[in-house]
């Protein structure tokens, strides 16, 4: 067992609610209303963008960042559109206004986020990190405009293109029968009835944030999750050192990760953990994107 694996395993229970010490707070103008922002590590660092996923939130890379920041880097994560602490923030904002949460509102503003450095400094090519259905957020901001992102990481995104909730492990037929948007308010109701069996500490946490977090914009993502766009090949294209990373206990199958990575020519990170190694195995995940940061 090497380092970042021992401090994995030694991991305890954690206050998931009280961000790092340093950390900084504010809020980012984007398309669709203000994102709630925090930020850590040198000003003058080069910059890491922590993108979470549908139900998530800033907070899930909470131990990631003191580690990424001790390595010289100015870290971010924000709360996207309709989830938690940017619940205000959704499609009746855009202009012109919309009744939906769209691929299109979510590229505009992870775009602003890049554009906005928390001091104000003058902005350049960005480290990226996708955490699910954030991770094909990612993909098509790299793919429009490569020159804003460095590197990217594919946490747990999803692996195959098109209805990609059909291969998930355990409730895959159902999102075959049941239209995507439909499956938010069960989907929310699931999550705060902790039927994922995460630990209390965490279960506590999480109950709160889905307290504030839209159930439209969750079921308008699992909409967009059964049509993802096959963007492998023009992501490989843009040359840009990629990672996909995720759990061998995913809620997409590892082989599925594998053969991702392998159409992208990514490098690959398989862990013996479930969707949220940012959580459970934040030191290799922070080693293998130290190493990819630094090619």
């Amino acid at each position: 067992m090497n380092t970042a694996q021992h401090l994995d395993s030694a991991l305890g229970e954690i206050d998931w609610g009280a961000v790092p010490t340093g950390t900084e707070r504010d809020r980012v103008a984007a398309p669709s209303g203000e994102l709630a922002r925090i930020s850590l590590g040198p000003p003058d660092g080069e910059r890491i963008v922590l993108v979470p996923g549908v139900t998530g939130s800033k907070e899930d890379f909470i131990l990631m960042m003191p580690l990424l920041a001790e390595a010289g880097y100015r870290v971010e994560s924000y709360d996207m559109a309709g989830q938690y602490e940017s619940a205000a923030a959704g499609p009746e904002n855009l202009d012109p206004p919309s009744d939906r949460y769209s691929l299109e509102l979510f590229t505009g503003d992870l775009l602003a986020v890049l554009d906005a450095r928390p001091d104000g400094g003058a902005t350049g090519p960005v480290h990226v990190l996708g955490y699910s259905f954030a991770g094909t957020v990612a993909s098509v901001v790299a793919i429009e405009h490569p020159g804003l992102v460095s590197s990217l990481t594919l946490l747990s995104a999803p692996p195959v293109p098109g209805q990609s909730l059909r291969r998930f492990k355990k409730v895959g037929w159902l999102s075959q029968a049941v239209p995507g948007r439909a499956l938010g308010t069960p989907f929310v109701a699931a999550l705060r009835y902790n039927v994922h069996r995460a630990p209390a500490h965490r279960a506590v946490f999480v109950k709160a944030r889905l307290e504030l977090t839209r159930p439209s914009s969750v079921g308008d993502i699992l909409a967009l999750m059964k049509r993802i766009p096959d963007s492998a090949e023009a992501l490989r294209a843009t040359g840009i050192p990629l990672l996909v990373a995720a759990g061998t206990g995913d809620v997409w199958p590892a082989e599925a990760h594998r053969a991702f990575a392998e159409r992208l020519g990514a490098e690959s990170l398989i862990l013996p953990t479930g969707h949220s190694p940012c959580e459970t195995a934040p030191h290799q995940l922070t080693e293998a994107m130290l190493r990819l940061m630094r090619r």
